[in-house]
């Protein structure tokens, strides 16, 4: 049995997929199908139930990848301690941040990260907070600047900052004449909304269910900028965080009659060795806080 049959293994029940597993692993197909094979030859059981059009794991392949997943973890957690002893000025962080958070927020933070501990590589993933949680907990990211509001137990949290929710509307729109913003007032507006993955988005999509609203989403974008151009230039209105949106011109931010707010921070995952460059990290967003 060999490590990378681990590895393929694992990233194939992850995504359910022989194909994108080796996108993702940079390897051919091929080579994951008879690493497999090999594997469930070794093991004497059937580790994917293959009559369906996506891969799913048999009872004993989920049994197998609980225990694989612990031993691939400790694993990769010895791989960075050692370099940590072999490498005491070299290191990679690999920070998954927002699209919304990271062109306002880290920016300030990574500067003087960068300034101050210029031996690091840093490695920056943009997803919606949802995603990025996601891949916390599956070990492929060190930290996520991300909303923090009901995460996962299994994430240590460090809080940033808390920020409301707010609508933004063209200035000459009628709702702008407004003081707050109801649910109802959606019913019959034209609506910017954030991808999916994204915390804010889902926030919204509950909120209008339990207000039996159907949203007329004309426009799907991560991409700031473009959703406040499109809100200044009334195609539509969005809900942001206050501080994406403050002073924008041409837009008008509404608080939520019943309003939102949600924490911005810092997370990773419980339970992992952190190396010294990921610590370092963390030790450099507390002393940012505290100043």
């Amino acid at each position: 049995m060999e490590l990378k049959q681990l590895e393929y293994f694992q990233m194939t029940s992850r995504l359910k997929n022989i194909t994108r597993a080796a996108k993702r692993l940079s390897v051919s197909q091929p080579n994951i199908t008879v690493a497999i094979k090999k594997l469930e030859a070794e093991l004497g059981i059937q580790l994917f139930e293959r009559s369906q059009k996506q891969l799913s794991l048999t009872p004993e392949g989920a049994v197998f990848l609980n225990r694989i997943e612990l031993a691939l973890r400790n694993i990769q957690d010895a791989v960075l301690e050692v370099n940590d002893y072999k490498q005491l000025q070299k290191g990679t962080i690999k920070i998954g941040i927002p699209s919304m958070i990271g062109a306002y927020l880290f920016p300030k933070i990574f500067s003087g990260f960068q300034k101050k501990f210029a031996h690091l590589d840093i490695y920056l993933y943009e997803k919606g907070s949802m995603s990025i949680r996601e891949s916390l907990e599956r070990d492929e990211l060190d930290f996520g600047i991300v909303i923090i509001s009901n995460a996962s137990p299994s994430l240590q949290l460090l809080p940033m900052s808390t920020n409301q929710v707010v609508a933004c509307v063209p200035e000459d729109s009628p709702l702008a004449q407004k003081d707050s913003l109801s649910w109802s007032d959606v019913s019959n507006i034209d609506l910017i909304m954030l991808k999916e993955g994204s915390f804010i988005r889902n926030l919204i999509q509950q909120k209008l269910k339990e207000h039996n609203i159907q949203p007329n989403i004309i426009l799907e974008s991560n991409q700031i900028e473009t959703i406040k151009g499109l809100i200044s230039s009334n195609v539509g209105m969005a809900f942001l965080l206050d501080f994406v949106v403050q002073d924008t011109p041409h837009i008008k931010t509404l608080p939520i009659e019943d309003p939102i707010f949600v924490d911005v921070g810092l997370a990773w995952k419980k339970d992992r060795y952190i190396s010294k460059a990921a610590q370092s990290f963390i030790n450099f967003c507390q002393d940012t806080l505290n100043k």
